[in-house]
């Protein structure tokens, strides 16, 4: 057998007994690298003779052809046979279910949630939604809402008083209705306006937060009674409860800034533990109400011998106890992600009047 066979032989065989790619490129360098084998015998060639050269070139660039192949056809077996290695290693139960993304594993506070929901019923009868600071001062809380010195709701055991700035008593508010007042002194009725926000009181237990939410409304025109209030507020709980009609009950009550004033007690149904609104003989009180006090519109320049109007206010964290089933209010404030993967709603699931409310 001649050197050039031989070569060929060895070097095909040792090409194909790589068993990686170091190995490979190993036998690549050994036959076709600068000291190679194969690149000796090709670097032999100009001191042959013409005719020598003619006949021995020939056979040496078949060897390197074939070596050259050969490592390629090698190199892509190699190839294959790692990647079947991995997916073998790495084989995907494509029955086990999916990681949820972050936008779906989110969800929505039930206060946000319902504060929407009462935002979109509201604005589809032609409220806009205003807002204010949660640090008010001690007139727009109380003084121009007709709130008379010495009143309780004044007392340091309600309300969160904090240090007077440039000689003006300063709180976090105990309502929203700074807002309506802060409305009425920039704005010219006719006024129609949903005023949603944080309010601070002192007290703390299974139904009280020390922070909660309300919602106030505010309607301000020359003719409006207290037949659009009724008729408000039975719009409001039929399509916040998202029952065919409910039933309220009136009575008299008391609050500075209204007069009448009253106390809303809508129908319901207590059973197993449920309450159902819309049906049964049973009543619970929901809300406050009453037409604004002539002295409210007088105090925010507004004359109440032409103008009249009504307000009304709901605690927002109360209504999505009511219609979600939530028992403890302090719960809505622990930021227990378990509580809220329950009772949370999804971010893409907006409420509309249309669709369902509560999706």
């Amino acid at each position: 057998m001649t050197d050039i066979a031989k070569l060929e032989e060895d070097t095909l065989r040792q090409i194909d007994e790589a068993a990686d790619e170091a190995a490979l490129e190993a036998v690549r360098l050994a036959a076709l690298g600068k000291k190679g084998a194969i690149s000796a015998l090709l670097a032999s060639l100009g001191k042959m003779s013409p005719e020598d050269r003619k006949t021995e070139g020939a056979k040496i660039n078949a060897l390197k052809d074939k070596a050259v192949e050969a490592i390629a056809a090698r190199r892509e077996s190699l190839a294959g046979a790692a990647l079947e290695a991995r997916l073998a290693a790495e084989t995907l139960d494509v029955t086990l279910p999916a990681s949820a993304s972050p936008l779906e594993r989110g969800r929505i506070h039930p206060i946000s949630q319902v504060t929407d929901e009462l935002s979109i019923i509201f604005a589809d009868m032609g409220f806009a939604v205003a807002e204010g600071p949660d640090i008010e001062s001690d007139d727009y809380n109380f003084t121009k809402l007709n709130f008379p010195e010495g009143h309780p709701a004044r007392e340091m055991q309600d309300t969160f008083f904090l240090a007077p700035a440039s000689g003006e008593k300063r709180l976090l508010r105990t309502h929203t209705s700074p807002v309506q007042v802060r409305t009425m002194l920039s704005q010219k009725p006719p006024i129609r306006v949903i005023c949603p926000g944080r309010v601070y009181r002192c007290d703390f237990d299974q139904t009280h937060t020390p922070m909660f939410h309300q919602i106030e409304g505010l309607v301000i025109d020359e003719t409006t009674h207290l037949g659009h209030l009724k008729w408000t507020l039975e719009e409001f709980l039929k399509s916040f409860f998202e029952v065919k009609g409910v039933r309220l009950r009136f009575r008299p009550s008391f609050f500075p800034f209204t007069e009448p004033s009253m106390e809303v007690d809508v129908q319901c149904r207590r059973q197993g533990g449920e309450i159902r609104f819309g049906e049964g003989e049973d009543w619970m009180e929901i809300l406050g109400c009453g037409m604004v006090h002539p002295n409210v519109m007088r105090n925010c320049g507004i004359d109440p011998d032409r103008h009249q109007g009504f307000a009304f206010g709901v605690g927002v964290d109360r209504l999505a106890m009511l219609k979600y089933g939530m028992s403890d209010l302090r719960a809505f404030f622990d930021a227990d992600t378990r509580w809220l993967e329950h009772y949370g709603f999804r971010p893409l699931d907006f409420p509309s009047l249309a669709g369902g409310l509560s999706g």
